[in-house]
């Protein structure tokens, strides 16, 4: 699949790959040039460890608000959707 990148240097990367990709609007992406070629992927999310009992267990290090039960269906809605 060929895309063109404009004077800015941005280019829109096609639905599809976005969506096999798990690439969503604001999350964090990492970009480097290894043996030639671009790679992109979602950066690494920061986690914590913590002890629960005897076991480590790693938590996300930043908290994010609960979703409300509308966005979940929307969005499981829109997931449903885009595989038809």
């Amino acid at each position: 699949m060929n895309v063109t990148m404009d004077a800015a240097g941005r280019l829109v990367v096609p639905k599809q790959i976005r969506i096999e990709a798990g690439l969503r609007p604001a999350v964090p992406l990492e970009i480097r040039c290894r043996d030639g070629r671009i790679e992109i992927e979602p950066a690494a999310r920061k986690v914590k460890r913590m002890m629960k009992g005897r076991v480590a267990v790693a938590l996300p290090a930043e908290t994010s608000e609960a979703l409300a039960a509308d966005k979940v269906r929307r969005v499981l809605r829109e997931l449903r959707d885009s595989r038809e």
